[in-house]
């Protein structure tokens, strides 16, 4: 079974707090421009007076990720529409054997269960696209899925714009962030301007846990949880 990450939040300030969740991006082969998705968002009252603490939980287990493009990547707007996820392991820097490669296929869209591929670079997966006409059957992005720890639908976390006939490798990063704004899960933001002044809870450090407090001056105290 694959562990779940968790991030607790207690709200200091003396005004109900909307606070969204999202990850830090993949590192994608090739260096295309990357787009990133809120993961979830939820209204936090005052601790003090409330009591009230929101938690976030997500499961570990790294997924890739396709979706269905409405309309180019686009600050505040929902990324895609139809969403197809499958788990999937990372290539080993010792080179053996995992299924750390799905194919894309595009009508209707889907990822192939994952198999072995050779090449990937260690600590990443691979999304392979076919050959197909972007403008009888349309765009899609492809990239880092997550999955909520009751295994529902999954959420594009951070993704690339697919091109026919290429294949992109994708570096997860156990970094997750909270940020005070209204950004619905699904939702592409600015994760360069965002993540600046964010609270940043690094997983990969040894962590499964972390508490955050969002301080009355808006500032940000973030401690691992034991």
């Amino acid at each position: 079974m694959s562990m779940h990450y968790r991030i607790n939040v207690t709200n200091k300030s003396p005004q109900i707090q909307s606070f969204f969740f999202f990850q830090a991006q993949g590192r994608y082969k090739g260096d295309p421009t990357v787009y990133s998705n809120c993961l979830y968002q939820a209204l936090l009252p005052p601790g003090p007076g409330s009591g009230a603490v929101l938690t976030f939980e997500i499961n570990s287990q790294p997924c890739a990720g396709a979706q269905t493009q409405v309309s180019a990547p686009t600050l505040g707007r929902a990324s895609g529409s139809t969403t197809a996820c499958q788990p999937i392991d990372l290539a080993t820097a010792s080179g053996a054997n995992t299924n750390d490669c799905t194919y894309l296929s595009v009508s209707p869209l889907g990822l192939s269960t994952p198999e072995p591929a050779s090449g990937v670079q260690a600590g990443a997966f691979r999304i392979v696209a076919p050959v197909y006409n972007p403008n009888s059957v349309g765009n899609f992005n492809i990239g880092l899925a997550m999955q909520d720890t009751d295994g529902g639908p999954a959420i594009i976390s951070n993704f690339v714009v697919a091109q026919p006939n290429q294949s992109i490798d994708c570096q997860p990063v156990s970094s997750f962030y909270v940020q005070v704004g209204n950004y619905a899960p699904g939702q592409i933001f600015d994760f360069a301007s965002e993540s600046i002044s964010a609270a940043r809870c690094d997983m990969s450090m040894g962590y499964t846990s972390f508490n955050v407090v969002y301080n009355v001056d808006g500032t940000w105290a973030v401690m691992p949880a034991k």
